[in-house]
């Protein structure tokens, strides 16, 4: 029998930036501004000031995308660790970079080695986009069984499975194209494209996969502190040589989002705190399950809601 009442810490990934994101918090608690300040020491440049104040099209690169979520998320981490109020955590898990922040909260990295890998992640997808272009559409309202065949049928893949009616597909441009008309004249509601410079989550990402597994090399990974469910498997990832193999591994297959929340919730969990900017992974976890608690930290208003509500 699971235990009742658990709590699950999840991290956004990209596209969940805006500009502004992390000022408030930067302002409100030391925690928050000496993330930030690493993560400009380590990156050589002003990370901080990209969040911030923009411009939009530069935050949106996916080299400076990356390393400014997963910077944000662990920010807000710190500002709620400092204030109090925070539930521990018996899980911890993240979309697609999303994931590396978990790892950070796991304490497998510390946060210096993380934004460094976050930044190389980025600038190595966005190399692999430029060898082998592709992009990624959101399909809205599709079977998952019925997107499979389409996939199967145009040479693209299922790149995220979100929530029910809510699944990513990836691949090259032109098959993209093909497959979105075909999702539609099957049953989809809606096919979006989304602003990514590549098909994530796919083999067209393997060049990126020799490039970090040359970085992961060099770095250093402990035992998590705290599971952390695998985008991949949907399973929790216990010791670091399972974590390397993980991160590598997701770079080009499907981010299972839909069951590793699944799993979460059938081991007893009740609470997901979102910690990061944006509120898309509440609004997935939601159409997952409708009885579960979710809460929102990105800014300094949430923090000091949650600090305030916990000495209740």
């Amino acid at each position: 029998m699971a235990e009742p009442n658990k709590v699950a810490y999840v991290f956004p990934g990209q596209g969940s930036q805006w500009v502004g994101m992390g000022r408030d918090l930067y302002q409100a608690f030391p925690g928050a501004r000496a993330v930030f300040d690493q993560a400009d020491e380590v990156l050589g440049f002003p990370l901080s000031r990209l969040c911030f104040e923009g411009p939009e099209d530069e935050l949106r690169q996916t080299i400076n995308t990356q390393p400014a979520v997963a910077t944000v998320s662990f920010a807000s981490l710190q500002a709620m660790l400092t204030a109090g109020g925070l539930p521990p955590a018996s899980f911890v898990a993240g979309h697609s970079l999303g994931e590396y922040t978990a790892l950070a909260a796991a304490g497998v990295l510390d946060f210096a080695a993380t934004v460094y890998l976050a930044r190389e992640r980025g600038r190595l997808m966005h190399e692999a986009g430029r060898q082998h272009p592709g992009g990624m559409v959101a399909v809205i309202g599709l079977e998952e069984a019925v997107l499979a065949e389409v996939c199967r049928e145009t040479d693209t893949r299922i790149a995220n499975v979100n929530c029910p009616g809510q699944l990513v597909i990836s691949g090259a441009r032109e098959n993209l194209a093909r497959a979105a008309e075909l999702a539609k004249a099957r049953g989809a509601h809606r096919a979006i494209p989304l602003p990514v410079s590549g098909a994530f989550h796919t083999p067209l990402m393997q060049p990126a996969v020799e490039g970090m597994s040359r970085t992961i090399a060099r770095l250093s990974f402990g035992t998590p502190a705290i599971p952390i469910v695998a985008n991949t498997t949907a399973q929790p990832l216990t010791t670091a040589e399972a974590i390397k193999s993980e991160l590598l591994e997701q770079l080009c297959h499907c981010v299972q989002w839909q069951r590793s929340i699944e799993y979460m919730i059938d081991a007893g969990v009740t609470t997901f705190i979102e910690i990061g900017p944006g509120k898309v992974l509440t609004g997935l976890i939601k159409r997952i399950n409708k009885d579960v608690t979710i809460i929102n930290i990105e800014d300094e208003k949430a923090v000091s809601h949650m600090q305030a509500t916990s000495h209740k």
